[in-house]
C-alpha cells in the first residue's frame, strides 16, 4: 500500500511539474520574443525611417550599382543601396551578422550590377582579416510615393 501511495505521489508531482512548465512556457516564449524584438528595434526603426513614404516593389535578383552610389549599413538589419526616388534593401540570409564596422569585399559576376549570386565577404577594415561571409537574398526596391494632395 505504501508503494502505491508513493507511486501516486510521484505521478502527481510529475504531472504537476509538467502543468507548471506548460503554463510557464508561453510566458517564457513571449519573454524571449520580446527580448529578440528589443534587440532588433533600433535597426528596424532606422530602416522604417528610411522607408517612410516609400512603397515596396517586386524583389530583384540584381541591381545596378555604380562606385559613386551610396550604401548604408544598418547593424543587425540590412544594407540599403542607392538614394533618391528608389532605394534597395538587402536583408541577407543572416541579417543579425550585419555590422557597419566590417568592410564588404564583393566578387561580381555582372559588371556594374550587384547580384545575389555574387561572392561577398566581410573584412576588418583596419587589420584586413576575414570576418565572415555574406549571403545575399533578393534586393527589394522601395520607391517614393508622390503625394497627390
Amino acid at each position: 500500500m505504501t508503494r502505491h501511495i508513493a507511486s501516486l505521489m510521484r505521478t502527481s508531482l510529475v504531472a504537476g511539474t509538467a502543468l507548471v512548465l506548460a503554463a510557464a512556457s508561453p510566458i517564457a516564449a513571449q519573454d524571449a520574443d520580446d527580448a529578440e524584438t528589443a534587440a532588433m528595434t533600433e535597426g528596424e526603426e532606422r530602416l522604417a525611417e528610411m522607408l517612410e513614404g516609400r512603397v515596396a516593389g517586386e524583389p530583384q535578383n540584381c541591381i545596378r550599382q555604380l562606385p559613386t552610389e551610396r550604401m548604408t549599413t544598418i547593424d543587425g538589419t540590412a544594407y540599403v543601396y542607392g538614394r533618391g526616388n528608389t532605394i534597395y534593401v538587402q536583408r541577407t540570409r543572416n541579417p543579425e551578422d550585419i555590422d557597419r564596422r566590417d568592410a564588404l569585399v564583393t566578387r561580381r559576376f555582372s559588371g556594374s550590377q550587384i547580384c545575389r549570386q555574387d561572392i561577398v565577404t566581410k573584412v576588418d577594415p583596419v587589420l584586413g582579416f576575414f570576418t565572415g561571409a555574406v549571403f545575399f537574398e533578393d534586393f527589394v526596391p522601395y520607391t517614393r510615393v508622390e503625394d497627390d494632395g
